[in-house]
């Protein structure tokens, strides 16, 4: 069994969706949801990383500890470095960024990988992927692509449709149609923002400079890639719900939980 940790950021304020960790599912709110999930996993612990008091008050009421953090943060992994830093954990340490607006998400899969990190040790994070099987997903730039090499390491991540099957567009170009099917055998990958770090790189990784496809493709995980980092990428064909970003996902989210 890995030695793992899970932090889940949740912040309170969102341009979409705000005070999104506090919505009400089922009768608790989504915060609580992910964590109990996440403590599903077997995650030795489970911390919430937040920037309001609430969001912390929420999270002791059903049983879980809240770190608060600077407000300043421009994104969750910098939440985490944060709390990594004032816990202290060792270099080793692998610690699991669970989204907090996942609250359907599989504790296997968490569980996954955190393993994943842990069996290879030349890589600095570890992450997961799902084949596409929809051209209308693989066209889609809010869908992040991911190409991997021959032993499962990440070479891109893109929001463009990669790899290109130049031949097979080619031949099978139509204007009348809107988008052509995918090529039998192409591998194409969904990215899911599912990240495991060893402690020692998270507090490097914001230390780093941003990469100029970092800052175009708006993909935080490109910034480990173009400075030489390794980043092993998992495959499930296992399909995952998809996480919470607006009140309309929240309806969805309450209806699947009450079909449950």
């Amino acid at each position: 069994m890995v030695d793992f940790i899970v932090i889940i950021p949740a912040r309170y304020a969102s341009s979409r969706f705000p005070g999104k960790p506090l919505a009400e599912i089922a009768g608790k709110p989504m915060l609580a949801h992910v964590a109990e999930r996440a403590r599903k996993s077997g995650a030795r612990e489970v911390l919430i990383a937040t920037d309001h008091p609430e969001i912390a008050a929420a999270a002791g009421r059903y049983g879980f500890t809240a770190v608060m953090t600077r407000r300043s943060h421009a994104s969750g992994t910098d939440r985490l470095a944060e709390v990594v830093a004032r816990r202290r954990y060792p270099a080793r340490q692998i610690v699991v960024n669970v989204q907090g607006d996942e609250p359907l998400i599989e504790p296997a899969l968490i569980r996954e990988v955190a393993s994943n990190l842990a069996r290879h040790r030349d890589a600095q994070i570890a992450t997961v992927c799902t084949p596409i099987h929809d051209a209308r997903d693989l066209a889609n730039p809010n869908i992040v692509k991911v190409v991997l090499d021959n032993d499962g390491y990440a070479l891109y991540f893109s929001r463009a449709p990669v790899p290109h099957a130049r031949d097979a567009s080619a031949r099978s170009h139509d204007p009348s149609r809107r988008q052509p099917a995918i090529p039998r055998g192409l591998p194409v990958y969904r990215h899911l923002g599912l990240y495991a770090y060893h402690c020692g790189f998270l507090r490097r990784f914001t230390r780093l400079k941003p990469a100029l496809i970092e800052r175009f493709e708006a993909l935080e995980q490109l910034r480990a890639l173009a400075h030489g980092f390794r980043i092993s990428v998992a495959i499930t064909h296992k399909a995952p719900h998809p996480g919470i970003d607006t009140p309309q996902d929240l309806q969805r989210a309450r209806r699947q939980f009450r079909r449950a």
